[in-house]
């Protein structure tokens, strides 16, 4: 290849000049080049090394069909491999560099595959590593698995960095009426007549520019320019540099643009991607066509390419590519791109497959027909082109043509894989050679050359037809074809003697003997010739070779292309950033992060915080020199034996309120809520309908059809959307309003003996809290000393005397420092989850951990809260025998035989002659306890804790640690009676 950058012509900007780096050396471009125009211009072959063999490869397209210029980018965190040089837009301070290479891709070591080639066929790996053993490291499988880590390591190409992604990408949603894919002719008149007819339209390209085939032609830039600002005129959302991906349900659309990466130093706002998610009324999918290669041997040099590339640097970037130039073709496009080059100076030769072209000769070109190429001779660079005649059923020498670049055309094969996507069956086309979509169920429609239109008043007409087709009007697009002639269907040229090789997938190494050999070893299915051979498998997914491999199996098998069918389209055809799908959803933000309103306040007292849910609490609040056990065991002591204080705000909040709330509560919790009292709490039960328990929380009446329910902290949008679920469907006859105002209220939990004395003293009516005026469970409302107003609640989760008290979020911060400060003269505490679950677990009181979705109410030991005087949610089905066992797992309390000695949470509870088996139970939660002085636990296992007095039992944890002799007992661990909470 002799390329050389014209002086003038094409669409870069020569007064915008760029600098990039290419393998350490500094080159220049200028704006509106790719990176695979740069590097020709500046006389680059040699961009990469082929998968498997080492062989050197250059630029082979203009495209995302590129097999050949693949490089890696960047450095550092940034470096990004596997990245199609025709695809990547030139900015000033690019780096890029050639992969699978040692030292360079100009001298690869590596090539010595070459040599082995005959070894190294369709498979070589599983015959080779799994055959005969070569060592003495075992056989069969285990001598696999350490074949395998060698096979890893030659595997790939470049090399994606190690280090985290210092990028950030966003999420986006956008609707519309019409969605049209790629920025064509077909796509430009298709949006623009959608938009003149008043609808919402998206226009997507993944080019940086619009125009498609337009930008390749020097004579259409006027009209390119018209309907350009025409589609903008109208209202036309056009985005460029996006990638359509895939089509899901309902319209649904997924795209990634790529916002900054064309940007030297992108502003830090920026993200470097934005993956879209678009609802559409209706889709067109004017997505193109690719041109075909055709195998023959070498067709892999630098210096062979298709022939509309040939084109497309010439006019787009002012480059010819070659001084004499072969372009061997099978249809009527190449004829255009041959007399544009030669126009522009090149010695241009046709090879014609046919035996007459269907167009005029263009002027300074010679033609020769009834000949296809056999034979590209060269090694780093092309340097002549063996052609070949048929020949009866084979083939035979025609000559040789010296060149230095050759253009091959063995037709187009429409984009069709968006459609497939929605499992409309490509149906092979047998006048144009190639696959197109059937219809499709949905309003998905193909426009211009991705309906096999290929002339371009014909994609435009086609566009504005299938417009009108999205729209709802009746009518049909034009037919497919468009030339004078039709495609002669050739897919290989070869000599029955010649051994040269011939690339049907240039990216993997996969050739015509690879595809034959698959055939041979039984390999039929296009599935599995596809995994056999890797044949359009990675970043090509078969826009290069697909259509040759299918037709090399269809001629082994005996059959015709469509018996032999092609395989099934997955997105992303075009590949996309892992990172964009990710979007913002990593490391601390991987899921929803929620804070309470004392948030900030927790951390300024050195809160280490956990997540439960999705929010964040405070963990423990560790003193110098503390680990979390001495902090927790630290702050459950102070509750016990004074005041601790915490925050339970992210506790689910939501107001029941309406006349029938009193009736849809009993409705809901097993125990009974009609006739509760105003200014009292109730802690209750609610069931799933298999009678399995889903939540507990307390509730509280605050007027006649006015309650506050409470629930777990991780249940709270599961219980929401469950009592939505319940008025909407079953009970619509109930006059009942959910409202969720968990975010409303702040709210903190005050427990231990002084816990009465430190509410006290921040209300304006200390009297207000005492046993007579609030007994156990009573609620009232409260103004504290600053005139908020709030709400409080004599509970308790702890055991202890306590203290529930919510004011608006905002006042939460004045609330709590008020009552830190009183706290603190009773040598009180902050306290956080893990001192709370030890009082809990002290107590025997269940959370998510014990009420995990595999509990009945009874298997819990809260059996007498399930009502037999009414109906339930779940009451009937809690019947059922299997759950009245009286060997079901039941809740206990464990403790260790030997008070010095732990276990683990999740460990198996079994009989020491059974510590193989799958046990009798399970630990749920495990803590230290400072009220007992040993380690405790809560847990389940067969027949409750009656069953197994005095028998041993093992806490067995074969991962962790040795199995622990424990004793079964009642889970109230501490203060069985409740003296402490009611005193």
């Amino acid at each position: 290849m002799t390329a050389r950058r014209l002086d003038q012509g094409g669409r870069i900007d020569r007064a915008t000049p760029l600098t990039f780096r290419w393998d350490g050396k500094e080159l220049t471009g200028y704006a509106g080049d790719t990176l695979a125009s740069a590097l020709m211009a500046n006389g680059e072959r040699v961009l990469g090394r082929s998968f498997k063999y080492h062989r050197p490869r250059g630029i082979m397209s203009a495209g995302v069909e590129e097999s050949g210029a693949i490089v890696s980018i960047g450095h550092g965190a940034r470096q990004e491999p596997n990245v199609k040089a025709t695809m990547q837009e030139l900015y000033e301070g690019l780096e890029a560099r050639g992969q699978n290479a040692w030292p360079n891709v100009r001298r690869d070591l590596g090539a010595v595959n070459g040599l082995f080639g005959r070894f190294l066929a369709a498979g070589f790996y599983y015959k080779t590593f799994m055959g005969v053993p070569l060592f003495e490291w075992g056989r069969g499988t285990g001598l696999w698995m350490k074949y395998e880590t060698l096979v890893r390591k030659a595997a790939g190409m470049g090399r994606a960095s190690r280090e985290a992604d210092p990028d950030r990408y966003n999420h986006a949603h956008a609707f519309c009426d019409v969605l049209v894919v790629g920025g064509g002719p077909a796509g430009l008149r298709a949006a623009l007549t959608a938009a003149e007819a008043g609808r919402d339209v998206i226009l997507v390209e993944q080019d940086f520019e619009l125009g498609g085939d337009l930008l390749n032609d020097p004579a259409g830039e006027a009209e390119r320019g018209a309907l350009v600002r025409s589609v903008e005129r109208t209202g036309v959302r056009v985005m460029t540099r996006t990638t359509a991906f895939g089509l899901y349900d309902m319209g649904v659309a997924g795209l990634v643009e790529r916002v900054s990466d064309h940007l030297s130093a992108p502003a830090a706002y920026l993200p470097r991607q934005r993956f879209w998610t678009v609802r559409a009324g209706a889709t067109v999918l004017a997505t193109g066509a690719l041109e075909r290669s055709v195998a023959f041997g070498g067709n892999d040099r630098p210096g062979v390419m298709t022939a509309n590339s040939g084109r497309s640097y010439l006019n787009r970037y002012g480059i010819l590519p070659g001084e004499r130039i072969v372009v061997a073709t099978t249809n009527d496009s190449a004829y255009v791109t041959a007399g544009e080059l030669a126009a522009a100076g090149a010695e241009v030769t046709i090879a014609e497959a046919r035996n007459a072209p269907g167009c005029e000769l263009p002027a300074g070109v010679t033609l020769r027909t009834g000949v296809a190429p056999l034979e590209a001779e060269g090694r780093s660079k092309l340097c002549a082109l063996r052609l070949a005649r048929p020949n009866r059923a084979s083939w035979q020498a025609a000559g040789r043509e010296a060149c230095d670049l050759l253009l091959v055309s063995g037709g187009w094969s429409p984009v069709v894989n968006l459609a497939s996507y929605r499992g409309v069956k490509p149906e092979w086309d047998a006048e144009l050679a190639c696959f197109l979509a059937g219809d499709c169920d949905e309003p998905v429609y193909m426009a211009g050359s991705a309906a096999g239109v290929w002339t371009r008043e014909a994609c435009e007409t086609s566009g504005v037809e299938v417009a009108k087709r999205a729209m709802g009007l009746a009518s049909n697009p034009p037919a497919a074809g468009g030339w004078a002639a039709p495609i002669r269907p050739l897919y290989e040229v070869r000599l029955p003697v010649r051994k040269a090789k011939a690339f049907v997938d240039p990216q993997h190494d996969v050739t015509c003997s690879d595809v034959r050999l698959a055939h041979q070893e039984g390999f039929v299915s296009v599935e599995h010739l596809k995994r056999y051979t890797t044949l359009g498998m990675a970043t090509d997914q078969g826009k290069m070779g697909n259509i040759i491999g299918l037709a090399l199996m269809a001629e082994a098998l005996g059959k015709e292309i469509p018996a032999v069918g092609t395989t099934r389209f997955r997105p992303p055809y075009t590949p996309v950033a892992i990172g964009a799908l990710a979007g913002r959803n990593v490391h601390g933000h991987f899921k929803p992060l929620r804070r309470t309103p004392l948030h900030d306040w927790n951390l300024r007292q050195g809160a280490t915080m956990t997540d439960a849910g999705l929010w964040h609490r405070p963990w423990y609040f560790a003193e110098p020199g503390e680990t979390l056990k001495d902090a927790y065991v630290r702050e459950a002591t102070i509750v016990r034996e004074t005041v601790g204080i915490c925050d339970v705000s992210s506790l689910g909040k939501i107001a029941v309120q309406g006349p029938d709330a009193a009736e849809f509560l009993n409705r809901v919790y097993t125990n009974g809520f009609a006739k509760l009292a105003i200014g009292k709490a109730r802690y209750g039960i609610m069931l799933r309908d298999d009678g399995m328990v889903m939540d507990d929380g307390t509730t509280w009446r605050l007027g006649e059809s006015d309650f506050l329910m409470t629930t777990t902290t991780t249940n709270a949008g599961r219980v929401m959307v469950w009592l939505e679920e319940l008025l909407q469907l079953r009970w619509p006859d109930l006059k009942v309003h959910l409202t969720s105002v968990t975010d409303q209220w702040a709210g903190v939990s005050v427990a231990g003996p002084n816990s009465r004395a430190v509410v006290a003293a921040c209300l304006r009516d200390p009297d207000s809290v005492s046993h007579e005026t609030l007994p156990f469970m009573g609620v009232a409302r409260v103004v504290l000393r600053d005139g908020t107003e709030g709400l409080i609640a004599r509970i308790s989760f702890s055991g202890e005397l306590a203290f529930e008290l919510y004011v608006p979020a905002n006042h939460g911060e004045a609330m709590m420092e008020r009552l830190w400060i009183v706290a603190g003269g009773h040598k009180g505490c902050l306290y956080g989850l893990e001192a709370l679950g030890t009082l809990r677990i002290e107590k025997g009181h269940v959370t998510g951990a014990e009420l995990d979705g595999r509990v009945t109410i009874r298997d819990a030991g809260l059996g007498g809260m399930a009502s037999t005087k009414k109906s339930y949610i779940g009451k009937v089905l809690q019947d059922r025998p299997e759950l009245q066992r009286p060997d079901r797992p039941r809740l206990v309390g464990i403790l260790p035989k030997d008070r010095s000695k732990t276990f683990n949470g999740g460990a198996l509870l079994c009989k020491p002659e059974a510590l193989s088996g799958f046990g009798e139970g399970w630990v749920t939660a495990v803590t230290h306890s400072p009220a007992l002085g040993h380690w405790i636990g809560l847990g389940y296992i067969s027949g409750g804790p009656d069953h197994w007095t005095g028998q041993p039992v093992l806490a067995a944890d074969p991962v962790r640690g040795a199995p622990v002799e424990v004793e079964i007992v009642s889970p109230h661990m501490f203060d069985p009676e409740g003296v402490r909470m009611h005193g």
